[in-house]
């Protein structure tokens, strides 16, 4: 399991959550201290205890009780004052629990699960000043946010990376490649516009428009001001308007926009490094062998114009860092490495484009890079009750589906295979990715819990091509509709799935599966021959503006059937969409590290400071605002995430470096001192609105009262618990 992977992560990521609550802990013991309240416990952690020290006692495994017991004849929280004063020895035990899930500080007369443990004695919780009462109530949470003001000091004055508010693309369809632009130019976003504000608020960072689109009201635009560089190297400003769609993956309200990438190789995370590697080989850019060592490539530094002799015409930035300055504005100008790498694909017209590389040793190499064809994104309008549907193909043909890697932890491992290509799934021929996912979706018990430890229920019947052999194997579905699989379209083998509907190849007469052998009499052995022989079979008709009937040839599914012929009707809006097909770089945008940003005080502790609280205060803002969208429904319930998640994503976060480490134990600490002040029972929020009814009647709350509402905060939270627990596993164990 990826939590498991590195187990350094996991351990920093243990102590820096054990020192927010050791923080928040200290603050109410020191706040009960100055109102003079006996703290008898200090406990980091729940469970058994696992080790103790008390003042005079010292150190033992488990409670200080028995020795205590042992040499006075009863335990500490059965003395007086002047008992521990003669005795030597302190009235707080300080305890480290089995359980690294909270902590508590357990004060004379204050019991956060019995209400009735009351004590009317001097040094009680009781006989505090309710004023005294409400400082130890809320010091947790003031602690909490003190520490997370410091802890962004310390990262702003180092400086962290994030990623930038760069566009490297847009999904199509999205909301963002059809944002309306304001200012009446173009609509949708491009890659290497600059988002610098939201809203009217500045954008700092690529998290800062993905928070934007998450907590977006559902329907609402979110206006972005954008910077983009024009031909001639100058910049102007657009206004775009942006409504954000939920994700079918994530369920999260998103704009799809992806982020930019440098023009350096790697990962920012060490559990993708084989990933990159496979990705960096399949692109033809496999490290060289210099004698007995690997030499890695580093850096894309050129890449080939059109008509150019020289393969260092273009020249990218050595480092592609966008760091801040004191006015808080980053550089425009950035050359994007897949940008350039498409553009030159583009202007290849297919032939082989030449690229100049750095090595880690420092060389120079050049590496000559095949495009790949382009492909129509094909779309079916949404209907009642039925999604919007975005697949790749040619005039409503599409590719089957291939397995192309598992997903860690898939509940198909040793199942279904890299290579895999489905050609049936559940009864149904040659699904699109989207019928896919609605069988997979719609199957009994796909959603159920059980399918998460791989029970019977959520199973299909698939039927997949393996080393060219027909094989039905039984695939397993989790509570999410997935096989844990990542799925490619296979251009390389002339078969297609169910053909779109109401497209040119819906009246075609070709079943899914079929095979297309020949298009117009030019035999076709893959989808690049099929483009190229529909491309041939239409040239003069596209020259007129004209549309076309072409013949296509294939052959049925079922073994033996003879060759059938089918046509394809043409409109010149299908011919003309056909011909304006180009290439594209065969270099995958994942290959590349993000295009990063530097947030930094650059050594000004008083713009630090200005720095945290700003940060602090919009990271408590946004918390608020996750809890108003979990009620409206935009942000779903298995977003939540738990102690085991925190730890999950926290031991990823490791890896991004101390400062990134340091920032997000900072945004823990928010989130710890907001959800503690929620006025919920056996909160600090709920005892403190007690502490407000007994200011303004008088007295307390009823004793029913009180027991009645712990019971409901007990439930409620032991429910938030249980889900968020089930979430966090199930995203471990499918890599989610």
């Amino acid at each position: 399991m990826e939590l498991l992977a590195d187990g350094r992560n996991v351990v920093l990521i243990l102590l820096g959550f054990g020192l927010l609550i050791f923080v928040h802990e200290l603050g109410h013991f020191l706040a009960a201290r100055w109102a003079g309240i006996r703290c008898e416990s200090f406990a980091v952690g729940m469970g058994p205890v696992v080790a103790a020290w008390r003042r005079g006692i010292g150190w033992r495994a488990g409670s200080t009780d028995p020795a205590t017991i042992a040499r006075f004849g009863k335990p500490a929280v059965e003395m007086t004052d002047a008992e521990l004063e003669r005795h030597g020895i302190g009235e707080t035990e300080w305890s480290l629990r089995i359980l690294p899930l909270g902590g508590f500080v357990r004060m004379l007369g204050q019991e956060d699960l019995d209400p009735s443990k009351v004590s009317q004695e001097r040094r009680s919780y009781q006989r505090a000043p309710v004023g005294k009462r409400m400082v130890v109530v809320s010091a947790g949470v003031i602690a909490n946010l003190a520490l997370a003001i410091a802890l962004f000091v310390v990262a702003f004055m180092a400086g962290v990376r994030f990623e930038a508010p760069v566009v490297g693309g847009t999904v199509p369809g999205s909301p963002a490649a059809a944002a309306e632009c304001v200012d009446g130019g173009a609509p949708g976003l491009q890659p290497g516009d600059r988002v610098v504000a939201i809203d009217g608020a500045p954008a700092q960072t690529f998290a800062d428009l993905q928070i934007a689109s998450a907590m977006a009201r559902p329907g609402t635009a979110v206006e972005l001001g954008v910077e983009r560089m024009q031909a001639d190297g100058t910049s102007v400003r657009r206004t775009f308007r942006v409504t954000p769609r939920r994700d079918a993956g994530s369920g999260l309200l998103s704009m799809g926009i992806a982020p930019a990438a440098s023009g350096m190789l790697g990962s920012a995370q060490r559990s993708e490094e084989a990933l990159l590697a496979q990705l960096l080989a399949e692109a033809g850019l496999a490290p060289e062998r210099s004698g007995e060592a690997e030499d890695a490539l580093e850096h894309l530094v050129g890449v080939q114009r059109p008509g150019a002799a020289d393969a260092g015409s273009v020249v990218l930035p050595t480092q592609q860092v966008l760091d801040r300055a004191d006015d808080g504005e980053a550089p425009l100008g950035c050359v994007l490495a897949p940008e350039l790498l498409d553009a030159a694909a583009r202007a290849s017209g297919g032939a082989t484009i030449r690229t100049q590389w750095t090595t880690r040793s420092g060389r120079t190499v050049e590496r000559a890079l095949r495009p790949l064809p382009e492909y129509q994104s094909l779309k079916v309008a949404a209907a009642e009750g039925v999604a919007a549907e975005i697949d790749t193909g040619l005039l409503g043909l599409v590719p089957l589906l291939r397995v192309d890697r598992l997903a860690p932890g898939s509940p198909n491992e040793g199942i279904l295979l890299p290579g895999d290509v489905l050609l049936r799934v559940e009864g149904l021929d040659g699904p699109r990715l989207a019928q896919l996912r609605s069988a997979l979706a719609s199957l009994p018990g796909s959603g159920g819990p059980f399918a998460l430890f791989g029970s019977g229920a959520g199973a299909a019947t698939a039927t997949v091509l393996r080393e060219g052999q027909e094989r039905t194997i039984a695939v397993r579905v989790d509570r999410q509709g997935r096989l844990g699989a990542m799925l490619e379209q296979a251009f390389d083998l002339p078969f297609i799935a169910d053909p779109m509907p109401a497209s040119p190849a819906a009246a075609l007469g070709a079943l899914p599966r079929s095979r297309v052998t020949a298009i117009e009499g030019s035999a076709v052995a893959d989808w690049p021959s099929m483009r190229a022989a529909l491309m041939a079979a239409t040239r003069e008709s596209a020259a007129r503006g004209e549309g076309q009937p072409v013949t296509v040839t294939f052959t049925s599914p079922s073994t033996g059937t003879p060759s059938l012929e089918g046509t394809l009707t043409l409109t010149a809006d299908d011919v003309r969409a056909l011909h304006a097909l180009s290439w594209r770089s065969p270099v995958p945008d994942a290959v590349f590290e993000p295009l990063m940003t530097t947030l930094t005080a650059h050594g000004n502790p008083v713009r630090a400071v200005a720095m945290g609280f700003h940060q602090t205060r919009t990271m408590v803002t946004m918390t608020y605002l996750t809890l108003d969208r979990l009620v409206r429904g935009s942000v779903g319930v298995d977003q939540l995430r738990g102690p085991v998640g925190i730890v999950h994503l926290g031991s990823r976060v490791a890896d991004r470096g101390a400062m990134y480490l340091v920032f997000f134990l900072a945004m823990i600490s928010v989130n710890l001192s907001v959800l503690n002040f929620l006025p919920l029972p056996i909160v600090d929020g709920g005892l403190f609105l007690y502490l407000v009814w007994e200011r303004v009647t008088g007295k307390p709350p009823s004793l029913r009262f009180q027991n009645a509402a712990t019971a409901l905060g007990l439930v409620l939270l032991g429910s938030i618990f249980v889900l968020t627990f089930f979430n966090d596993v199930f995203r471990i164990v499918t890599g989610g």
